[in-house]
């Protein structure tokens, strides 16, 4: 079997995954800032890493796998919701936390083990920062304290640009009270009116670069084996909590891995709140099934864009039918206790290429659709819901799939029996007969969909 490989940001090519401990693999991805409804864009680390968290249970046992995703729960935006809404930061941040676990459960997104937040990591963070003080790597200037980014002679190299190239540009605040304009804030100032906490510094709030390194180091350890999350953290969040943690733990590495999933687009532009072109899973819920936005996000490489449209998810709808479709034609098998085939792993163990391992999926399922023996079946069928598990796909009642659940059972025999008989018609040309069956189909509102793992059909009402 072919060993795991993940694309490395860092080194800007694919490894071989070699944990650090494989009896305790550890993982940390940004998670949500909570102030208001998560887009798809937002979900899309979120489907990803949950899917390389399924990789790695089934390689390495799923109690050795210990996966961390934060929760940001005070940051600029969650006051300014704050403001707008005059409810308190806990009551915004509550609402929006359990917004955003529903969400992704929809998606059918496993939770982590460990979901720390932020404002309860405090006096770990004012600890880092005096520690950084004392070593010269960070320093006060009215009320702030902030990381000194010259002192660092590795800075910049995840983005692989030069300090020049990273102020130009990027979000980086020029201030009198910074020695220099790339210096980040670890500590601000907070006013009587706004979240705050007592430190040496001053009453204030952490920065959010800060939140990340504390959490990751508490949680998992100095050095982690790997740390995800969007492309566009690499600069300036990831680069950040680089400099910091490297200073605060004596030059060991944060992270031996580093993976970033691409955008989500609309048309030709990220998908961002800003931008103001996002499209909510809260919405998005009340039209499709999860599993259908989850696989739309598996359609293509996570390191690659993906453009978000009706088109997209209708194409979703169909190959879901398809493989549904397969599962319904055998209820009545029993699943063989089998792993997935070989080749639909080494398609997830080449840095989790989920496009290679869905067209996989898809020839398990032909095999599945001409299977003869009860056994032939029974192996297909294993190894369909096998595959099928390490995506967080077609784990469902087929029944409920087609909303067939409440039809009488020789109702959906009578029906099956017609499909049939059109299918024959038509293999033998008689295509008097076969256009006789499907009026009769199309009599009963039953629409049938043709493929090449046979016909799906579901009632119009």
């Amino acid at each position: 079997m072919a060993a795991l490989t993940l694309y490395d940001t860092m080194a800007r090519k694919k490894r071989e995954f070699e944990p650090v401990n494989p009896e305790r693999v550890t993982m940390y991805v940004c998670g949500p800032t909570v102030y208001n409804y998560a887009h798809i864009g937002n979900a899309r680390p979120a489907v990803v890493f949950d899917t390389l968290f399924r990789v790695l249970k089934a390689s390495y046992g799923k109690d050795a796998v210990v996966y961390a995703r934060n929760i940001t729960d005070v940051d600029d935006k969650i006051i300014e919701a704050m403001q707008e809404t005059g409810e308190a930061m806990s009551a915004i941040t509550e609402k929006f936390a359990d917004i955003y676990r529903a969400d992704m459960a929809y998606l059918d997104v496993n939770d982590p083990n460990i979901e720390p937040k932020a404002t309860d990591h405090i006096g770990e963070m004012i600890e880092m920062m005096q520690a950084l003080i004392a070593s010269g790597h960070a320093y006060e200037s009215e009320g702030h304290v902030l990381f000194s980014v010259t002192g660092f002679e590795r800075y910049g190299s995840l983005s692989r640009r030069s300090l020049d190239d990273m102020l130009a540009g990027a979000r980086v605040e020029v201030a009198d009270y910074k020695r220099h304009p790339g210096d980040f804030v670890m500590w601000k100032p907070a006013s009587d009116d706004t979240p705050g906490w007592e430190s040496p510094f001053g009453r204030g709030r952490p920065g959010w670069h800060l939140e990340c390194s504390v959490m990751s180091a508490k949680h998992l350890g100095e050095t982690i084996d790997i740390h995800g999350g969007g492309m566009d953290l690499v600069f300036p969040h990831h680069e950040n909590e680089i400099a910091q943690s490297v200073c605060a733990h004596d030059g060991a590495p944060m992270a031996n891995y580093w993976l970033h999933n691409g955008f989500l687009t609309m048309g030709s532009d990220k998908m961002s709140k800003s931008l103001g072109n996002v499209v909510l899973v809260n919405d998005l819920a009340k039209q499709y099934p999860g599993e259908v936005l989850r696989y739309a996000l598996l359609t293509a490489h996570y390191r690659a864009p993906l453009t978000w449209n009706a088109d997209l998810l209708a194409k979703t709808k169909r190959s879901l039918d398809r493989i549904y479709g397969v599962l319904r034609r055998l209820m009545d098998v029993e699943a063989a206790d089998v792993s997935a085939p070989d080749a639909f792993i080494e398609a997830m163990h080449d840095d989790i290429n989920t496009p290679k391992a869905l067209a996989e999926v898809f020839a398990i399922a032909g095999e599945a659709n001409k299977a003869e023996t009860d056994e032939a079946k029974a192996i297909a069928k294993g190894q369909l819901l096998a595959a099928g598990r390490l995506l967080g796909l077609a784990q469902g009642d087929p029944l409920e799939w087609f909303g067939l659940t409440d039809m009488d059972p020789a109702k959906r025999d009578e029906i099956d029996a017609l499909i049939q008989s059109r299918q024959d018609a038509r293999a033998n040309k008689d295509w008097a007969a076969a256009d006789a069956a499907r009026d009769e189909l199309t009599k009963q509102r039953i629409q049938v969909d043709d493929g090449p793992e046979g016909s799906t059909w579901r009632r119009l009402d």
